[in-house]
């Protein structure tokens, strides 16, 4: 995921409305918390605690945690989760199958075999790619919704959540700032961006997109957001390049390698988090036509598109709001494949 600026105002009063901020290390990534309103340690410790209560169910990556439960189960037995777990895992079959399987929360196998982000990533031998292409499929994840059970149908499979559990955590971070009545925060779980109210002043938070062919800082434009959700997903944040070819982290289901098409990255304001995290990792692996027809029929959803040749895409709802900040990039026109 990118990480997404939160740019100043020139006309706020920067002294008046100076934040309460907090960093920890959550979720594999650094957590902001930024708070405009009288805040104590006992709410940053609220918000982290429960970040990290999320992640010690939902993590692949400790052996001990419900989903990796579920997993070593696989092909035998349903095991019973939390409510949170079981929550995140049956919006991530909606998703799978909203994006026609593009998205899966089943990718596990494929994501184990690519270790794409570690010092372990290499390209895997074909034979292995098809053996764990095999195990991903989002339909043999069977859910109990009475007993709160998981049971994933194959011996092997692996459900990963990371493309979704942030996203469920910035809706529990909202939740816990709405009992505690703060009226304005900044949260950034690694790019996934909750802006939460407004701006003290009453005025929009004002986010940069990033640009995804620079370093971190530069963006290409601006969108103006109250009280909702930022989240980018793109090639260029964890990848490894081998034979003069980039090997990024969104794998495709169907062919068990990086998904190719034109887009670098796709960034998806939504009003949940859970939302906007799963939305923008379908949306990219659906390609720019079929993404953009996705993200266009959904109500409160809008989204921004990045093309490999520095061209953007828009959805209605931004084609007025979003501010572009660098010429080196082109706005274009969606009537063609937009239906």
């Amino acid at each position: 995921m990118f990480v997404m600026l939160v740019l100043s105002s020139c006309g706020q009063n920067q002294e008046n409305n100076k934040p309460v901020s907090q960093n920890r290390f959550l979720l594999g990534t650094i957590i902001t918390v930024q708070i405009y309103d009288k805040a104590s340690d006992k709410l940053f410790d609220e918000i982290f605690n429960r970040l990290k209560e999320i992640e010690n169910k939902m993590t692949i990556n400790e052996k001990n945690s419900e989903i990796m439960l579920v997993n070593s189960n696989a092909g035998t037995k349903f095991t019973k989760v939390s409510d949170d777990t079981f929550y995140v895992v049956e919006k991530g079959k909606y998703f799978s199958e909203l994006s026609g399987g593009r998205f899966d929360i089943s990718i596990g196998p494929l994501v184990k075999l690519w270790n794409i982000g570690t010092e372990g990533a290499e390209i895997p031998d074909r034979r292995q790619i098809e053996e764990k292409k095999s195990l991903v499929d989002y339909n043999d994840v069977l859910l109990n919704s009475e007993k709160k059970s998981i049971m994933l149908k194959k011996t092997g499979m692996i459900i990963d959540l990371g493309g979704i559990a942030k996203g469920y955590a910035a809706d529990e971070v909202a939740k816990i700032l709405k009992e505690n009545n703060i009226k304005h925060a900044i949260i950034n779980l690694g790019g996934n961006v909750l802006a939460y109210g407004s701006k003290p002043d009453g005025s929009e938070w004002r986010i940069g997109i990033q640009n995804p062919f620079s370093s971190r800082g530069d963006y290409v434009g601006i969108v103006n957001v109250i009280n909702k959700q930022v989240v980018t997903s793109g090639i260029y944040e964890r990848y490894f390049e081998a034979k003069g070819k980039i090997y990024h982290h969104i794998l495709d289901p169907e062919t068990g390698y990086p998904v190719e098409n034109n887009l670098v990255s796709v960034t998806v304001i939504a009003d949940k988090g859970i939302d906007a995290d799963s939305l923008s990792t379908s949306a990219f692996a659906m390609g720019l036509e079929k993404g953009f027809n996705l993200i266009e029929g959904l109500d409160n959803t809008e989204a921004v598109f990045i093309t490999n040749d520095s061209k953007i895409y828009l959805t209605s709802g931004l084609n007025e709001t979003f501010k572009l900040t660098d010429r080196s990039f082109s706005i274009c026109d969606t009537a063609d494949f937009a239906k």
